[in-house]
């Protein structure tokens, strides 16, 4: 089943009346389950297409669906809503705040929401024992290795449990060894729990864990 389609993206940034033309006309379909990377040298668009894809930013014409649901024509309040609610983010930074523990990272998506913590308890526990961390709930970013920093980002996406996930360079700050525990873990996630994995990528071996490559060149899909 189709969960995230693009009709005629175009994303175009105008700077003093200088326009680069960044997405031109993108066309694509991502099945729920999937894992794909989108691939492309410096500047070609990819990570914007994923910026626009998840809502972070906004196209400059044409749709997005996800479910159906056109999310250009989503007030920023909806929008917000439903990023919070069914997309998960990774990026190359982790992102976390230092003076809190592990478990209070993993929880700071309820906190915007308002959800009970308590509430969450058990799937806490789950989620951390799903990437290896349950022995370091109450740890600080600064007790962690960089790919046990990584694995927090992808708990704390996963407490909400988002129909999508979306990494930008999730390794691009990670030893080998590191960076593949990563990519094992993201592959299990889209086979083990269909999630939708789509991740922005300049490494063919960290491409090769995926289903399908979108490879992308000044704007457009090659």
């Amino acid at each position: 089943m189709v969960i995230l389609k693009t009709e005629k993206l175009f994303k175009e940034y105008n700077v003093e009346g200088n326009v680069t033309k960044v997405l031109n006309g993108i066309d694509l379909e991502i099945n729920e389950g999937e894992f794909v990377s989108i691939m492309g040298p410096s500047g070609s668009g990819k990570s914007t297409l994923l910026y626009v894809l998840s809502g972070l930013e906004k196209p400059t014409s044409g749709s997005i669906f996800f479910k159906g649901e056109d999310l250009t024509l989503l007030n920023d309040d909806k929008l917000s809503k439903l990023r919070r609610r069914e997309f998960g983010f990774i990026f190359q930074f982790y992102n976390l705040i230092p003076n809190l523990n592990v478990e209070e990272n993993i929880t700071l998506p309820l906190e915007f929401e308002g959800i009970n913590r308590k509430e969450y308890n058990s799937n806490i526990d789950k989620i951390l024992e799903r990437v290896g961390l349950i022995e370091k709930k109450q740890n600080f970013p600064y007790q962690l290795s960089g790919g046990q920093q990584q694995r927090v980002a992808i708990a704390r996406a996963l407490i909400i449990d988002p129909k999508i996930i979306f990494a930008d360079e999730p390794t691009g700050n990670l030893d080998s060894k590191a960076g593949e525990e990563i990519l094992k873990l993201l592959y299990n996630l889209s086979k083990e729990n269909n999630k939708t994995v789509l991740m922005v990528t300049h490494d063919n071996y960290a491409a090769s864990f995926s289903d399908r490559i979108i490879k992308i060149k000044d704007g457009v899909i090659e």
